[in-house]
């Protein structure tokens, strides 16, 4: 009687009766599987963070890096801007 454990769901062992493709017509796998480290489980929060970010430093499209750093800046400023954050200090007279 776990109470913190999670259940698992039940495993049958079925074949169609008419499939002929490759590998297994039931199994869920994640679209990015292939792509990606970061996707399923791998533990703690610190392994998540440091495997998020060997996928985004080993990532072969630069632009997204880009893009993403944009983004990122662009959120920063307006966030400043509704907190009506003085910028004029990181300004000399």
């Amino acid at each position: 009687m776990g109470i913190f454990k999670t259940r698992q769901n039940r495993k049958f062992d079925y074949t169609p009766q008419y499939f002929k493709g490759e590998g297994n017509p039931y199994e869920i796998k994640h679209k990015f599987d292939d792509q990606r480290q970061t996707v399923g489980s791998q533990g703690g929060i610190k392994t998540k963070l440091i495997s998020a970010l060997n996928d985004y430093k080993n990532n072969e499209d630069k632009t997204a890096n880009k893009r993403v750093l944009i983004i990122l800046a662009i959120l920063i400023f307006v966030f400043l801007f509704i907190i009506d954050f003085e910028l004029s200090i990181f300004f000399s007279k």
